[in-house]
């Protein structure tokens, strides 16, 4: 086989052959490693990517892809629009589901659900604060964030985690990578 970059004719060592290469490459082992609600949260915290589901008026599932933030006290943050048809959904049926995922999209991954609530503002400004912080650090005029998110007439999306998966990664399983 020819070989990119090289004269014509020129060829692939016989050591090369696409099965030993195959072979040498590492294979990423799949991952799953239980977690308790401490681990999860600290596993949470750094990341910001999710995906959001909540249940459509016929029962299946509405994905949505967040920006999401986590309270001091734990709760995930969601900061949204009212019209958005997740926070109708939870309004009507306040559980939902979230896959939080990590920068990387090959990375490790926790899916977990609980109750939500959706706080409307003026109510939701301390929570909007909270959702900005745990994401960006301090605004440099609180205020003024503040009355933007009353001019935008943001809402506040609260999920308190009451169950929750292992934190996985995908790839081989374990005696495939091994091999």
């Amino acid at each position: 086989m020819p070989v990119l970059g090289c004269p014509l004719g020129a060829r692939r060592p016989p050591e090369w052959s696409r099965s030993d290469t195959v072979s040498r490459v590492a294979r990423p082992t799949a991952l799953d490693v239980p977690v308790d609600r401490a681990a999860l949260e600290e596993f949470i915290r750094p990341r910001h990517h999710g995906i959001l589901s909540t249940e459509r008026r016929d029962g299946t599932p509405q994905l949505s892809p967040v920006t999401m933030g986590v309270d001091p006290l734990g709760p995930i943050l969601v900061a949204r629009y009212p019209e958005r048809a997740k926070v109708r959904n939870l309004r009507r049926c306040p559980r939902a589901a979230i896959c939080v995922l990590s920068d990387d999209f090959g990375g490790e991954w926790v899916q977990l659900s609980g109750p939500a609530s959706v706080e409307d503002v003026p109510e939701a400004l301390e929570g909007l604060v909270a959702y900005f912080r745990s994401i960006s650090g301090e605004h440099p005029d609180w205020a003024e964030y503040r009355q933007a998110m009353i001019d935008q007439g943001k809402v506040l999306i609260r999920l308190v985690p009451d169950r929750w998966g292992p934190v996985s990664r995908g790839g081989f399983p374990a005696l495939l990578a091994a091999s």
